[in-house]
């Protein structure tokens, strides 16, 4: 979401909310001392994972600077296990609790829509990324994420685009649901044909339309096509 789709409600959480630091690769504890609370993320990057009764993480979504995280399901006395939160960047975020944001929603229509057009977006986006991980396979995860990515933290240079957030290739893995092995001999035979390169977890596209070739792209407004 773009600063001015969110800004009655990023007004509330930097006027009323509270203010909170993170380093990177610090845990953001939603599970606990935030379980009844929802933060914006005014600055940086914190990546949210499940983790399996197996013990194997799947990262669901690596969340930047205007987006909202936390106990999200407003108005409802929903229960559900919470995401772990790490900082990938240094960030910023504010901190209300889901109450302190229902009572402003009510009081204020216009604040309202916003969080429901927030909302609606976000389903979208969850759609979509599951169409691609049942449609497309381990190969079709790793291309649509790499698209994601690029759309989300993508910087052009000349002819290619380079994402600008160092990731792993555990990291890769864990947002296609897939295991290091495989993303390694994937990101090899893109590399082996040109179409991207990447060391010490940076990543440069050279091809984005044959990774958008590859999982038959539908060219998705670029709201819905993100990893946050």
């Amino acid at each position: 979401m773009t600063a001015t789709t969110l800004q009655y409600v990023k007004d509330i959480f930097e006027t009323e909310g509270s203010r909170i630091t993170l380093h990177k690769g610090q845990r953001l504890p939603l599970d606990t001392t935030y379980l009844a609370s929802i933060l914006y993320i005014q600055q940086g990057a914190i990546q949210l994972t499940q983790e399996t009764m197996g013990g194997k993480e799947l990262t669901t979504r690596i969340c930047g600077a205007n987006s909202i995280i936390g106990n999200t399901a407003l108005f409802a006395e929903i229960q559900f296990p919470s995401s772990c939160a790490t900082a990938l960047q240094n960030s910023t975020a504010f901190v209300l609790t889901k109450t302190s944001l229902e009572e402003r929603l009510t009081l204020d229509p216009a604040i309202m829509m916003e969080y429901m057009q927030w909302l609606q977006l976000e389903n979208v986006k969850h759609q979509s990324m599951l169409r691609d991980l049942v449609l497309h396979g381990k190969k079709g995860a790793l291309y649509s994420t790499l698209i994601r990515l690029a759309n989300t933290y993508g910087i052009k240079q000349h002819d290619a685009i380079m994402i600008d957030l160092a990731l792993t290739n555990t990291d890769l893995a864990n947002l296609c649901g897939t295991s290091r092995e495989m993303v390694n001999r994937m990101l090899n035979e893109l590399k082996k044909y040109h179409i991207l390169t990447f060391t010490k977890g940076q990543i440069i596209i050279y091809e984005l339309e044959a990774l958008k070739k590859a999982v038959d792209c539908e060219n998705c407004p670029l709201a819905i096509c993100r990893i946050d």
